[in-house]
C-alpha cells in the first residue's frame, strides 16, 4: 500500500513548528482528517508544541477544518503548548469573527509576527 501522500508542508524552526498548506482549497471531509491526524501525531510527538499554522496560500475552508482546528487547540493546550494561527485570508477572516473563533485562536497577519508571539 502506497504512503498517503502529505497535504501539508512542515518546518521546524527554533522549537516552533511552522505547517503550511499544500492545498488552496480545505473542504475536502477525507483531506481535513488527513490534515488532522498529521498534525495530532505532530502534537504527540512533542513535549510541549509550539506550532504556527500559516493559511497563506488557503482560498477556501471548510466548517468542518475549523473543527479540526478546535481540536488540535485543544490537544496543543493540553500539553501547555501554543498555537498560532497566520496568514489568513480576509473572507476565511471573516468567518472566524463571526463564528468568534477569533477570540479562541491567536491569530497574526504574518508568520514573522506569529513567531515572535510565542512565550
Amino acid at each position: 500500500m502506497a504512503a498517503t501522500k502529505s497535504l501539508l508542508r512542515i518546518t521546524q524552526d527554533d522549537g516552533i513548528t511552522l505547517i503550511e498548506f499544500i492545498d488552496r482549497n480545505i473542504l475536502d471531509e477525507a483531506n481535513i482528517q488527513q490534515i488532522g491526524d498529521e498534525i495530532a501525531k505532530l502534537v504527540d510527538e512533542a513535549s510541549q508544541p509550539k506550532m504556527l499554522i500559516s493559511f497563506e496560500n488557503v482560498d477556501h475552508l471548510s466548517s468542518a477544518a475549523l473543527g479540526t482546528l478546535i481540536t488540535i487547540n485543544n490537544k496543543i493546550r493540553s500539553k501547555d503548548g501554543q498555537l498560532r494561527l497566520a496568514n489568513i485570508d480576509p473572507r476565511i477572516y471573516e468567518v472566524f469573527v463571526i463564528t468568534k473563533l477569533n477570540r479562541l485562536f491567536q491569530i497574526h497577519d504574518s508568520a514573522e509576527q506569529a513567531i515572535a508571539s510565542f512565550g
